[in-house]
């Protein structure tokens, strides 16, 4: 490929920050992802231009992350059909030949529909040898009844399996009874003003209130009661015992269970004050965790990475996109920067 329509491709059509873009951007104030939908798309024009950085002796890398971190998951599935249309051969197969390593994973993953990533995510989680409880208890955790059900739908039309059924294959005891509680994605409506202080006494009864642990009562209430209702429980179980239900749930319960129960108080109080804490950890233990990263980068780029960046800048006193920076190399961390929408 030569260099100028290289140049052209980047600067007319792969923009980040557009004049007509920032214009929209005024009507999306409630929106709260760094990948929008691409304002002027054409998929069959996307079509081309990955065809061309694909074509002939090497790659364009910078063309093809540049596209597709600009375009939302939806119009890549527009780009995937234009592509077969116009070159009989599948977009991803053909990324996959051109490219590898960690920003090969990276680009499958956004060429993904977002309800069978999470579906496929979980499988893996499931079905590889042991079982990768983070995903199970991030995903889990952190989706709305209404994403779970889709999930649920994508995962039995794509592996042929009920969920459920692979995850109770896959664990026990009140972590497993707790994972199909959230399976169900059948939280109550509203706040319950009657048994807000109730819930909190119950809960406080069940823990710190007593010798051992009953288990089942903070499965009861913690995943079954509204996320408005839990707030307001969570804040009562502070006033009456002087320490947050964290510390409850890390003084009485261990292994699986306390995570999964950690991730869904985190997730009630703020989604992405939870997502924050995962991509930190991610980046600042011993060698980075390059899938917990990514997918979290992935899945939330559309829906909350403007209040995760937020969140984390808080938190930590660091940008998540220098802490990106620091911690990964090359196509990849260009990529991840892009999804990552900005500097703070």
């Amino acid at each position: 490929m030569t260099l100028q329509p290289a140049l052209k491709i980047k600067s007319v059509y792969l923009s980040h920050g557009s004049p007509v873009r920032r214009k929209k951007e005024t009507h999306l104030l409630a929106y709260r992802g760094s990948v929008r939908p691409y304002v002027n798309f054409d998929a069959k024009h996307d079509a081309e231009v990955l065809h061309r950085a694909m074509k002939g002796i090497g790659t364009d890398e910078d063309a093809i992350l540049m596209l597709l971190t600009a375009r939302s998951n939806d119009q890549r599935q527009q780009i995937k059909a234009a592509y077969k249309k116009a070159h009989g051969k599948e977009l991803v197969s053909a990324l996959k030949s051109e490219l590898g390593g960690l920003f090969e994973s990276l680009i499958v993953a956004l060429m993904t529909p977002s309800v069978l990533y999470d579906a496929t995510k979980l499988h893996k989680a499931i079905k590889g040898a042991g079982t990768d409880d983070d995903v199970l208890i991030e995903i889990l955790a952190s989706r709305t009844g209404e994403q779970i059900k889709d999930i649920i739908k994508a995962y039995k039309k794509e592996f042929s399996s009920k969920l459920e059924k692979d995850v109770c294959g896959d664990t026990s005891g009140h972590y497993q009874k707790l994972l199909v509680i959230l399976l169900q994605g059948k939280r109550e409506e509203g706040v319950d003003e009657g048994k807000i202080e109730k819930d909190a006494k119950d809960l406080y009864a069940a823990g710190e209130g007593k010798l051992g642990t009953d288990e089942e009562k903070f499965i009861s209430i913690i995943g079954t009661r509204s996320i408005e209702h839990l707030r307001k429980v969570f804040d009562a179980y502070k006033k009456l015992s002087g320490s947050d239900i964290e510390d409850s749930i890390e003084g009485e319960t261990t292994g699986n269970l306390e995570n999964l129960l950690l991730a869904v108080v985190k997730c009630v109080k703020s989604v992405p004050a939870f997502f924050a804490e995962c991509l930190y950890k991610s980046m600042r233990r011993a060698g980075t965790d390059d899938s917990t990263l990514m997918r979290i980068m992935v899945s939330r780029s559309e829906v909350d990475m403007l209040d995760i960046r937020d969140c984390f800048k808080k938190k930590y006193g660091a940008s998540l996109y220098t802490t990106i920076q620091e911690d990964t190399a090359g196509d990849y961390q260009k990529a991840l920067l892009y999804l990552c929408g900005g500097n703070d």
